[in-house]
């Protein structure tokens, strides 16, 4: 994988809601996992409702549970705010006790359903977040930028011109001791003329064929000595200076990558949980759809 797509993945976490929750839950109530004396700070009681104590690990909970609704909250209030809304969470649930509301089927799947939900975050942090070391990260990030080919940029400026005479007319010009920057800012029609027709550094790719292959075929200094057709017009281009494209920085990338990481390594472990299970869909249209969202997860990947 290179750095380019690389870096595209970096939206893929988020996109699986999942992994970007279970992420952002444990990061905010990471005291499950800590030394005695940060439990310690955890188990501190900041109030009590009706008597029972209400404590630094439920705020903590109330946060990366209800982390969407205190977004727009600024961060010095959002521990008020989790506080509230405990009060509120705890005073509705004795209500909801008290009228019989725990004992309906429908109450106790869904108390199934968040007890898995909650056991699957306790295992994606053990098996997936916590085993994902920093020297991971740097080791994977030596190992795109060995993997990834060396790459020429080029910096170029371009007079677009709306026809053949008229750029060979700039070009002569050019010839003569003429400005670029000045000639391009007279008579360029593209929206760089204003500042002197520069483009910056580009790779291949980026720009269409014709101007692509007259750019690079260019030394440093020079400009085309012919008018170069594209689907935009007629180009006089200059060269300003060439160079190797360097690979971003480690400290740049390093959350892209960590993320990256996370994903392989959750569908790892939930292909080698699939691949040891029992799984038997009944409903034919289901199954179909389930196979065929499988076979495009796997494929992505």
């Amino acid at each position: 994988m290179q750095f380019s797509s690389l870096l595209r993945s970096r939206s893929a976490v988020p996109a699986m809601p999942a992994v970007r929750r279970a992420v952002m839950a444990l990061a905010t109530i990471g005291a499950i996992a800590l030394p005695a004396a940060a439990q310690d700070e955890t188990n501190k009681v900041v109030g009590t409702l009706n008597g029972a104590p209400i404590t630094e690990r439920d705020l903590a909970m109330t946060l990366g549970d209800l982390q969407d609704q205190f977004g727009q909250v600024p961060p010095e209030d959002r521990r008020a705010a989790a506080l509230a809304a405990l009060i509120d969470i705890r005073a509705l649930a004795a209500k909801a006790e008290a009228a019989g509301l725990d004992k309906t089927e429908e109450f106790i799947d869904r108390l199934a359903f968040l007890r898995e939900r909650a056991l699957h975050n306790a295992y994606f942090r053990d098996e997936v977040v916590n085993k994902i070391t920093d020297e991971d990260v740097r080791a994977r990030y030596d190992k795109e930028v060995a993997a990834t080919p060396p790459q020429n940029e080029v910096h170029a400026r371009h007079i677009l011109l709306e026809t053949e005479d008229e750029a060979k007319a700039v070009i002569e010009e050019l010839d003569n001791g003429g400005d670029f920057e000045a000639l391009a800012k007279e008579h360029s029609t593209g929206p760089t003329g204003p500042n002197g027709g520069d483009l910056g550094y580009f790779t291949r790719g980026r720009m269409v064929p014709e101007f692509e292959e007259a750019a690079f075929a260019l030394d440093v200094g020079a400009h085309t000595t012919e008018p170069v057709q594209t689907q935009f017009g007629w180009h006089v281009i200059k060269v300003e200076d060439k160079r190797q494209v360097q690979p971003p920085a480690f400290s740049e990338v390093e959350n892209q990558i960590r993320s990256v990481l996370l994903r392989e390594r959750y569908f790892e472990v939930l292909s080698e949980l699939r691949e040891a299970a029992e799984i038997e869909i009944t409903d034919p249209d289901l199954k179909e759809a389930y196979e065929r969202a499988q076979a495009s997860q796997q494929s992505a990947q």
